[in-house]
């Protein structure tokens, strides 16, 4: 099972492009934290960055809601991307492949209402009720 679920907030604003079939590409990095305790026993903060890519219609409105600094819940899928960086080096990627994203916290630049706050997600998989467990 490939399934990742972060909850984070925006590092800057979503990137939207195109694909040549007209398919909406958001592209954004959100920043989770966890507290650790050191060596010497003191709390410290641990932040890691994750590019989250999603596609279609949930990227659409990836780039009409989403802020720098919104918190928003993303669920989804570990991907492995390679390609040439600007010196020819090939170089890989990992991202994570968005299926549902909630915007859930206020954006630091516009305030949220419940009306802004849009679910999407991706039509869940065929259910098997001959499962034998």
């Amino acid at each position: 099972i490939n399934k990742v679920i972060l909850v984070g907030n925006l590092g800057q604003d979503p990137e939207i492009k195109y694909s040549p079939q007209g398919t909406a590409i958001a592209n954004f990095n959100i920043a989770t934290t966890e507290r650790r305790k050191d060596k010497d026993g003191n709390w410290v903060d641990h932040t890691e960055w994750h590019r989250i890519v999603a596609f279609g219609n949930l990227a659409q409105n990836c780039g009409q809601f989403l802020k720098k600094g919104r918190q928003v819940y993303v669920e989804g899928s570990i991907a492995s991307r390679q390609y040439k960086d600007k010196q020819g080096q090939d170089r890989t990627i990992f991202e994570i492949r968005a299926s549902t994203i909630l915007f859930l916290g206020k954006s630091g630049v516009e305030k949220a209402t419940d009306a802004d706050i849009p679910v999407e997600e991706q039509e869940p998989a065929q259910q098997d009720d001959n499962i034998p467990f």
